[in-house]
């Protein structure tokens, strides 16, 4: 059953009805199809334009359809061109004339727009807390590893020494962002459409506020042009999963290179591993490189999106089909991405005691043997110079600056004293950087003792 055949004299030719079609995607929000067209009917009754045994008979027709469909007793087929018609077709089958009149002032243009518009919505619910349970891992992470001592870097370089919580606390820092992202896209898109019409509104006396209320929105869309038109929301949650899939390739990048012979740092669990079909002694980081491999993935679907909105002129236009199978894949993508990466670091093992020879044989602690000068009254750009010496001295004999002699200090500058040593250890050089937002332990807790409270709220 086509909604707009009475028009056309002649059958859709089967490739055009075929290409036309939506019903093979927008099937996915059988749900909110349902779930909007029980609100539309009970205003409609509550405003007089259908009886309310006409109501009665819509909404448990549409009680019956959902119960069906999810049992398995209903199958959604593929000669219905979409969502909208396959259940207002069951639904005529299954009451009769009442059927026929739900419908009444409304449009698929804001039909699909609110059921999009609703799924969206239930999808970022799910995204939020997934997003959320990566946190708690995160924390659980940095708690356990606040005096876990490791290089930092800058250009892949070992720079200077912090703990691994200081590390975990800058994913932290990118999780938290998107998850705010995504609590500002739903408050910002959380306005119904339905009651626009095809673009123009409608002469029936609908009560659009009691229809944004029954479906949890803050009010009714205030145009009903860009009511149909707008996928400015479906923008932003491509825009902020390609942000979460970014997160989580950078963070998959280091987990990589952690996880090398050449590093050690981590040993990811069997269970989040693969091995070579021709050497037996491989252990690959497969899934932590298909996450990362995802992320072009999301982009695709925003650099798409943006494309097929640029050139239409208002109001809806059939372009705007594009917009599901596009954003159903991304959330698809970025939901499994994100329960995956959270399962791995959840089970993955963290090497402390390679991390810290990491950090000691890398030079990290160069900068505080030139502070330590500096403390002792020599100008920082000599101080520099000194501990280049020094750096380049420990590279010819092949030792860290911790396993210096005094006298072999004192050879390069007779500022040097005995406490050279306290100076420069790993814990001194973290635990002397208190302020917030810095490796060191105390300021650690209190970033740690924040984060949980946002989780809490």
């Amino acid at each position: 059953m086509k909604l707009w055949g009475g028009r056309f004299t002649k059958e859709t030719n089967q490739l055009v009805h075929n290409f036309n079609a939506s019903i093979s995607f927008d099937q996915k929000f059988y749900h909110q199809d349902i779930e909007g067209s029980m609100a539309h009917v009970k205003m409609l009754a509550k405003q007089g334009i259908l009886t309310e045994e006409d109501k009665d008979a819509i909404v448990n027709g549409l009680l019956g359809i959902r119960e069906d469909l999810e049992n398995g007793i209903l199958e959604i087929t593929a000669e219905h061109e979409d969502i909208h018609s396959f259940v207002e077709a069951v639904l005529t089958e299954r009451i009769g004339e009442a059927g026929k009149r739900l419908h009444t002032g409304r449009s698929r243009n804001d039909q699909v727009a609110l059921d999009m518009k609703l799924y969206t919505r239930d999808e970022i619910d799910e995204l939020s807390g997934l997003v959320k349970g990566l946190l708690t891992e995160l924390i659980k992470v940095m708690e356990e590893h606040i005096d876990t001592y490791m290089p930092g870097f800058t250009h892949l370089q070992k720079a200077q020494p912090i703990t691994l919580a200081h590390h975990i606390g800058a994913y932290f820092e990118m999780f938290d962002r998107d998850f705010s992202r995504l609590s500002d896209i739903r408050n910002r898109m959380n306005y119904c459409p339905l009651g626009s019409g095809a673009l123009a509104g409608t002469t029936y006396p609908l009560d659009r506020e009691y229809t944004a209320t029954l479906l949890g929105f803050a009010g009714p869309t205030l145009n009903s042009m860009d009511s149909v038109a707008d996928r400015d929301y479906l923008i932003e949650l491509l825009s902020a999963l390609s942000t979460i899939a970014m997160h989580l390739s950078r963070f998959c990048e280091e987990i990589i290179i952690w996880n090398t012979n050449e590093y050690r740092f981590v040993e990811i669990d069997d269970s989040y591993s693969t091995g070579s079909s021709i050497m037996p002694q491989k252990k690959n980081p497969d899934i932590a490189e298909l996450i990362r491999g995802k992320a072009g993935r999301v982009y695709g679907a925003l650099v798409s999106m943006l494309t097929t909105m640029k050139g239409i002129p208002l109001a809806y236009n059939k372009d705007m089909q594009e917009d599901k199978e596009l954003t159903f894949d991304a959330i698809d993508t970025v939901k499994g991405c994100l329960a995956l990466f959270t399962g791995m670091i959840s089970s993955m093992s963290f090497r402390k005691d390679v991390m810290e020879a990491s950090a000691k044989n890398g030079f990290t602690n160069a900068t505080d043997a030139a502070d330590y000068l500096v403390n002792h009254g020599v100008a920082f750009r000599d101080a520099h110079g000194v501990v280049g010496q020094l750096v380049l001295f420990c590279i010819e004999k092949g030792i860290a600056l911790d396993d210096m002699t005094l006298e072999e200090y004192k050879a390069i500058s007779p500022v040097f004293e005995q406490d050279i040593f306290e100076a420069i250890s790993l814990k001194t050089c973290v635990e002397k950087r208190m302020t917030i937002g810095a490796p060191g332990q105390e300021a650690m807790k209190k970033v740690i003792e924040i984060y949980k409270k946002k989780l809490e709220q």
